[in-house]
């Protein structure tokens, strides 16, 4: 599935699933926003921090099943595993990973659980 998708969805999987910090912030730009299930994460330190502690020290991985999108806007839905407190959350978890870019840069990540549509229009910072 990776093979079909654009090139930055294509790099921010690759960087979670090698567990590359460096690779992955390096994907972002420096005015992004993360917004991880109505919790924003905005600008490269507050996006390292997150990673860090929520994707990286979790030892997170990304089984994609499915990419629509392209290389501005796409939205990459993977069953999501590692070692992270699954109370709540349904078996398998999946996530939609919701990826804008701007200048070949991730300006906006929104993670959501599959099924859950829910947008919380957080935009770039100096775009609100």
């Amino acid at each position: 599935m990776t093979s079909q998708m654009p090139g930055i969805a294509k790099s921010y999987v690759r960087s979670v699933n090698d567990r590359d910090p460096a690779a992955f912030i390096a994907l972002f730009g420096v005015h992004a926003v993360v917004d991880d299930a109505g919790r924003a994460f905005r600008g490269l330190a507050e996006i390292k921090e997150w990673g860090n502690r929520e994707i990286f020290a979790a030892r997170v991985t990304l089984e994609v099943m499915n990419c629509v999108g392209g290389e501005e806007e796409a939205t990459v839905t993977a069953k999501v595993d590692g070692e992270f407190d699954r109370a709540g959350l349904p078996d398998p978890v999946v996530i939609n990973h919701h990826i804008r870019t701007e200048g070949g840069k991730i300006v906006a990540l929104a993670c959501r659980l599959a099924g859950d549509e829910a947008n919380s229009g957080v935009q770039p910072a100096g775009q609100e």
